[in-house]
């Protein structure tokens, strides 16, 4: 008895200062994201590498070998790597992944400063506070502790962080290029928990997949002339049948290993008709299910390709015929199907050899990652530990992150957020941008205990 006693005095004592542990981490983690807010890291301001100094600060004070904490500028942004080096050099390092630079806020358009940041009614408000400096910021103070509790794991572990995600992505480009050959990215800007109104955690979703981001431009020429002799090859004319046959079109119905379990788990919570086309789709495929589903704005993206046209030019004077006429179609494509093979659908559907269609800028394909047993069973115990009983389930994004040129390269990628948030206080890329407070001590969790589950 009294044996059990003292162990059970030990544990109590333990998980006491355990629990305190966890409150000043939080409280360290707490203003690592403040004065992250606090820099202006958007295109044109030159702060990236000022914040890259300031995370170096951090990870040195904590332990970090000079060698092992590396700033590399480009041009005005820079990247960020940190590594903490696994026993076993034979296997193959796991990498996080996270960017530092935002979108422009507007001062007059904010109730505060984007910038300054504000501890308010329990959210922190600031621009990048959601996208993505809360996870960055934890992910560098989870770092930091474990280098000060002098943890070795077998697999070297990379802290990697990107400085343009949000505009030209040289530098993740860079990163992907230069890590390649990692076992696996766990990437911060992707995925994430929903909070319902009470503020109670009740699903957790896990990005294992992207849409290709493509814009083509269709473009049709004429010679023109005067306004009072019309011909017949106007190409505004022309111009309105080709995105006619575009907006008539559906490209066809898609599935992958991420499209049905996450369908399948997502009927559950749906409901009615849309539930079981859902859960009819993911089994079979059925086509009827598909049309159901595409009349969804919410569920098409996740059933096959979409391409809306989203800008148009022509004309030069209300009194002449105009000599141009094109449109910007802007395609999100499935992952696995290449972009020269939407392109030319997209020829075929205007059916008119003298429409010229254009790729814009360099877009890369991505495919889906695989759902990996580990990655799964290491997030669903995070998730598990921090907020028993809620439903995780794998999913894919319509928007592009920096996972997207590492998948492109063949890396598995898994958007794991930590950040759990209401579905109305998501305002990434919005105005009055924040996030809750109250979750900052069970992200840390979260992500000590993925990384721990796959690095050891």
């Amino acid at each position: 008895m009294m044996m059990r006693g003292m162990v059970a005095g030990v544990a109590l004592m333990a998980a006491a200062q355990g629990q305190a542990l966890a409150a000043a981490d939080a409280g360290e983690a707490k203003a690592i994201l403040m004065r992250s807010i606090a820099f202006r890291t958007v295109e044109g301001a030159g702060e990236v590498p000022k914040l890259a100094a300031y995370y170096a600060g951090l990870l040195k004070g904590a332990g970090f070998a000079e060698a092992d904490v590396v700033i590399t500028p480009m041009g005005e942004t820079a990247t960020l790597a940190a590594t903490i080096r696994g026993s076993d050099p034979s296997l193959k390092p796991i990498a996080l992944i996270g960017h530092m630079d935002v979108v422009a806020a507007n001062r007059a358009d904010w109730t505060r400063d984007p910038f300054v940041p504000v501890e308010e009614n329990g959210y922190i408000f600031g621009r990048g506070a959601e996208d993505n400096k809360y996870d960055v910021a934890m992910m560098v103070a989870t770092m930091a502790q474990l280098r000060k509790e002098g943890w070795t794991p077998r697999r070297t572990v990379i802290l990697l962080l990107s400085g343009d995600e949000e505009t030209a992505m040289v530098t993740t480009r860079a990163l992907a290029k230069q890590y390649r050959n990692i076992e696996l990215l766990l990437n911060g800007d992707g995925g994430g928990g929903l909070l319902n109104e009470a503020g109670q955690p009740v699903l957790y979703t896990l990005q294992a997949g992207e849409k290709t981001y493509a814009d083509f431009e269709i473009g049709f020429t004429d010679p023109g002339g005067h306004s009072s002799t019309p011909t017949p090859g106007n190409p505004i004319y022309r111009l309105a049948k080709a995105i006619d046959r575009i907006a008539a079109y559906r490209f066809p119905p898609m599935r992958s290993e991420l499209t049905r379990v996450s369908l399948s788990q997502s009927a559950d919570r749906i409901g009615g008709a849309v539930s079981e086309a859902m859960r009819l789709y993911a089994e079979s495929g059925d086509p009827q299910a598909a049309a159901l589903l595409s009349e969804r704005p919410e569920f098409v993206g996740q059933v096959r390709t979409t391409c809306v046209a989203t800008m148009a030019q022509a004309g030069h004077a209300l009194n002449a015929l105009p000599q141009s006429a094109k449109v910007q179609v802007n395609c999100r494509i499935f992952p696995g199907v290449k972009i020269e093979e939407v392109k030319a659908q997209l020829v075929k559907l205007i059916a008119d050899p003298s429409a010229t269609v254009t790729t814009l800028g360099d877009p890369v394909a991505s495919d889906a990652s695989p759902l990996r047993a580990d990655v799964m069973t290491a997030v669903r115990e995070a998730i598990a530990a921090r907020a028993p009983g809620i439903t995780v389930m794998p999913g894919m994004s319509s928007g592009a992150t920096d996972s997207l040129h590492f998948r492109a390269l063949g890396v598995p990628s898994y958007g794991v957020s930590s950040l759990f948030m209401k579905a109305e206080d998501g305002f990434a890329h919005g105005l009055n941008e924040r996030v809750p407070v109250a979750g900052i001590a069970g992200a840390l969790g979260q992500w000590d205990r993925v990384i721990r589950a796959l690095a050891r």
